[in-house]
């Protein structure tokens, strides 16, 4: 089988359209900066929420440092507006714990300087020949800049949930599936199939090139593992028997002494839990989120399954078996709508286990874009022939056995930062992502023919 390329409607578009395309894509994603750090008064804004997190007026003023850098500053060639604060924003200087005793920039200040920073950006934008270089071919660095604001704007998001207090954030429920919550599995045949890209215009540097990946037969659950269901793992010891923890895993769970999700606590009448300072019960249709990749991984041991790799995982959310090709995302090569997936802050939780069947993949695996990130058991590394592009800072330098890789987005994830190849990635012992999981398992003697 050849590699195909999927089919992008951003190749045809012309250079007037295409700056439409990617300024729209700038203004979606600073709006949503702005009601996220809008939400809170200033003195909220500038506190640590958790020493996992920045102080979200960091956070602001990072996506405008970065935004200058890349755009104004080397995009556009433009004079730098404000050079002294390149450190205090640089990711890489200071550790998120260590931020608030920075001389950060103010709110005002902060404010003040994205919208200064975003003006100049929009004369690049409207100025740049969108060819000539690899930076600004398809507007590149304009989707790169955009990506990195929703990136840190689902951040920002996590920071709300660790903040105490009356809920800020308002969002409607998200639909409900016609008959009830879907569970089952599917058998994925064995074969050779598209992995990652080359023809995406905004995809990152860890998902090029595409290459042919031989993935053998496994059994994925058609649905995300459930609140309900992951009860029933809870009730039944799961986080008390060392057999089905990993040697890391339950040194973590016993160190930091760990019972249950993030956010979750027992009372008599069953299990709750805080969602952006709102107490609920725990709904048990809902996908399991703030579930590290150890617990997901000893619910899967104590279900007799394990955690798909990330081969399997794109391959039961990209290929289309009908004509050997990879298509962009589950559904097609349609960008995502409201009856495709739960993305891009729309709700403020995962939606119940197939509310979305518009975006099942032709196996009929649902859910595998939004509501949650998923766990697979695969290290992040690069694929064969990876170039870092445009700096090693942005996946290269994690590369290694310290990371997992979560694919597919949560209810926090835009569109314009995720697709069938988007590669994500974390510490194994986080819980305050939007994280879940969804099982696998080797095919039983028979299921293959």
């Amino acid at each position: 089988m050849s590699v195909t390329p999927e089919q992008n409607p951003l190749l045809e578009l012309s250079p007037q359209d295409l700056r439409a395309h990617a300024a729209e894509a700038l203004t979606r994603a600073r709006a949503r900066s702005v009601a996220l750090t809008d939400a809170v008064d200033d003195e909220d804004l500038v506190r640590q929420h958790s020493k996992l997190m920045s102080p979200l007026v960091w956070d602001l003023a990072h996506i405008g440092s970065q935004e200058e850098l890349w755009l104004v500053r080397d995009v556009g060639g433009r004079e730098p507006l404000r050079p002294e604060i390149d450190d205090l924003y640089d990711a890489f200087q200071h550790a998120r714990a260590d931020r608030p005793a920075l001389p950060l920039l103010g709110p005002a200040e902060a404010r003040a300087y994205v919208r200064e920073v975003r003006d100049k950006a929009f004369d690049v934008l409207e100025r740049t020949p969108l060819e000539g270089s690899r930076l600004t071919e398809s507007a590149f660095a304009f989707g790169m800049i955009t990506q990195h604001e929703q990136q840190h704007d689902e951040t920002m998001l996590a920071t709300h949930q660790l903040r105490r207090g009356e809920p800020v954030l308002h969002a409607p429920e998200p639909p409900r599936p016609a008959g009830g919550a879907r569970t089952g599995e599917v058998l994925i045949p064995g074969g050779r199939f598209t992995m990652g890209t080359s023809a995406e215009p905004w995809a990152l540097d860890n998902e090029r090139p595409a290459h042919e990946v031989d993935v053998p037969a496994f059994v994925l659950d058609t649905a995300l593992v459930t609140c309900g269901a992951y009860v029933e793992f809870l009730e039944s010891g799961g986080y008390r028997d060392r057999r089905f923890w990993s040697e890391g895993g339950w040194a973590y769970r016993t160190g930091h002494e760990i019972g249950a999700p993030r956010f979750w606590w027992r009372e008599l009448d069953g299990w709750w839990r805080t969602r952006f300072g709102v107490r609920e019960p725990v709904p048990a249709d809902e996908p399991v989120v703030h579930v590290s990749f150890y617990e997901a991984e000893a619910y899967a041991r104590w279900a007799g399954k394990r955690l798909p790799t990330e081969a399997e995982w794109e391959k039961a959310a990209r290929h289309d078996p009908a004509t050997g090709r990879s298509r962009r995302f589950p559904w097609g090569d349609e960008e995502p709508t409201a009856e495709h997936a739960n993305l891009g802050q729309r709700h403020l939780r995962p939606a119940a286990a197939g509310a979305y069947p518009a975006g099942a993949s032709p196996y009929g695996v649902h859910q595998l874009i939004g509501d949650v990130w998923e766990w697979t058991s695969t290290d992040l590394y690069g694929y064969p022939g990876f170039e870092a592009f445009p700096y090693r800072e942005y996946s290269e330098v994690f590369f290694g056995p310290d990371y997992k890789m979560l694919r597919g987005g949560s209810f926090g994830t835009d569109s314009a930062a995720i697709r069938g190849t988007f590669r994500n990635w974390d510490y194994p012992i986080r819980r305050q992502i939007f994280a879940g999981f969804r099982c696998a398992r080797d095919p039983r003697p028979g299921e293959v023919g």
